[in-house]
């Protein structure tokens, strides 16, 4: 269980808390560093992006090795098959990600444009990851350690924090919708 257990850690750390904080630093109530320049907050999500996606793949990498020691297949079951397609969507999402940074490499698009299709693709991202993590949840693993109320708690965090960022996205983009008429 020594190595496995890096692999249910690593990912939450990637999904749960870096990828969310770095979502909700644009949210105009909740974030942190509202009183920030958008610069700035765009290096900070950058960085937890980054971050996130350093984890995540450590994490793929760690469970694959373990599996490989073990004998055991891999990618066989939902959660295998989900948290392997988060994680090669969040890693397109991260190039993704550079365009905006250099939009001129996309001479056809608006910045507006790439910023609704990188945020709105970044949800969907999101949601992968909450799912991903909530079929995790239910293998053998975790609902032998995890029993009874514990279990329906930890089910709801990515829940409840699936929904925050939804409602966060969806309010940041009214807001600047609003502020641009």
């Amino acid at each position: 269980a020594g190595l496995f257990s890096w692999h249910p850690l690593l990912m939450a750390l990637a999904f749960s808390f870096l990828m969310t904080e770095a979502l909700l630093i644009f949210s105009p109530e909740t974030s942190l560093l509202r009183s920030f320049s958008r610069k700035v907050k765009v290096r900070v999500h950058w960085v937890l992006q980054l971050l996130a996606l350093l984890c995540a793949l450590l994490g793929l990498g760690i469970i694959t090795y373990n599996k490989h020691l073990n004998g055991k297949a891999h990618f066989v079951t939902w959660h295998g098959l989900t948290g392997l397609l988060t994680v090669l969507y969040a890693s397109g999402q991260c190039a993704g990600g550079v365009l905006l940074l250099y939009p001129k490499l996309m001479k056809n698009w608006t910045l507006a444009k790439l910023k609704l299709y990188h945020a709105t693709s970044g949800l969907v991202g999101y949601l992968l990851g909450c799912a991903s993590l909530m079929l995790g949840m239910c293998s053998l693993w975790f609902t032998t350690s995890v029993t009874s109320v514990s279990w329906y708690l930890a089910m709801l965090c990515p829940l409840l924090t699936s929904l925050v960022i939804m409602n966060q996205v969806s309010n940041a983009y009214l807001y600047r919708k609003r502020s641009q008429h």
